[in-house]
């Protein structure tokens, strides 16, 4: 049989069924713990696991005593599955929005605080045209932000992006500058005429993707720069919960300046040097050009496009005075 007779039988018998339980499978940490999210006998998983295995014509988990993980065949057919779950997740959408009206349900994944007027705008402008369409907004580490818009659960995302996917697309929504703040219970909260040099040996507190590798590296360079201690002794990927933190006194923490203004003029954070030159972090708007969307979310995926188009990045740059793009020449364009 040829091989292109191989992937004509496999389209035909493959059975979507058995690629939904699939996932559950490779979300799962053995058999049984896979049956019991499936709500199955374990007997009944291994021979679906079996089967599917049979028709792919490759293992797809490696099972024995004390080990249970995707072989590289199977960590393949799971990204696609999670694909094709997401698209087939989506269709009674579809079907339900064939009206001349524009109705429909946008999901909309955003990474912890975004505080961006620009976005605020759209969405009221998006409500007054289109009254019958819904909105949920989901709050999400940034990485699982973009997982969600590979997935197709999510309309588009908002969020910061280390590391770009070729299957995704991305546009600036705006740019925000951190500083490091303290609460009320550190010893240098309330102080003035503070040196940079003064924070060494401090403890901090931070966010998960404050690593010289990932989406906050200029933080961490200042964090360092600082010489604060190496260990850090309290993260969260959720901003409110790293100012939770800060406030509390744990440690020293980077926070974006436009979003903690209003804690800083009511005396819950105070502002610590350098006070020149803050690391500047852009935030990204992400979609996945493959997905199905609906008229509700084409629609305003659309509005958020033209308004970034057309709104300087000056304008939709917050934290300082006026708006500065000379910071961190390695960050993205607006266009995508």
């Amino acid at each position: 049989m040829s091989h292109a007779d191989d992937i004509d039988r496999l389209t035909r018998d493959l059975d979507w069924n058995l690629l939904r339980s699939f996932v559950v499978m490779a979300e799962a940490r053995s058999i049984t713990d896979a049956a019991q999210r499936l709500r199955l006998t374990q007997p009944s998983v291994s021979t679906a696991l079996k089967k599917l295995e049979d028709r792919i014509g490759k293992r797809l988990i490696d099972r024995a005593p004390g080990r249970y993980e995707l072989t590289r065949a199977g960590a393949l057919l799971y990204r696609e599955a999670v694909e094709i779950h997401g698209a087939v997740h989506r269709l009674s959408t579809l079907m339900r929005d064939m009206t001349d009206e524009i109705t429909g349900h946008v999901r909309i994944a955003v990474a912890s605080h975004v505080v961006c007027p620009l976005f605020d705008d759209v969405l009221a402008d998006f409500h007054a045209r289109h009254p019958r369409a819904t909105l949920s907004i989901s709050v999400l580490g940034s990485s699982a932000a973009l997982a969600s818009v590979t997935a197709r659960t999510a309309s588009f995302a908002i969020c910061l992006v280390h590391r770009r996917d070729p299957k995704i697309e991305y546009m600036r929504l705006y740019r925000e500058f951190f500083g490091l703040f303290c609460g009320p219970p550190h010893p240098l909260f309330g102080r003035k005429g503070l040196r940079q040099k003064d924070l060494a040996g401090h403890s901090a507190v931070s966010f998960e993707t404050d690593r010289l590798h990932d989406a906050l590296r200029s933080v961490t360079l200042l964090r360092a720069e600082s010489e604060l201690r190496e260990r850090i002794i309290g993260t969260s990927s959720h901003l409110e919960e790293v100012r939770r933190m800060v406030i509390a006194g744990l440690g020293i923490g980077p926070l974006p300046l436009h979003v903690v203004a209003r804690d800083v003029a009511d005396g819950l954070l105070w502002r610590l040097p350098p006070y020149s030159n803050p690391p500047a972090i852009d935030v990204h708007l992400a979609w996945n050009p493959k997905a199905a969307l609906n008229r509700a979310e084409s629609a305003l995926l659309a509005a958020l496009q033209r308004a970034i188009g057309a709104v300087p990045i000056t304008q939709r740059t917050y934290g300082l005075e006026g708006g500065d793009d000379h910071h961190d020449a390695s960050q993205t364009p607006d266009d995508p």
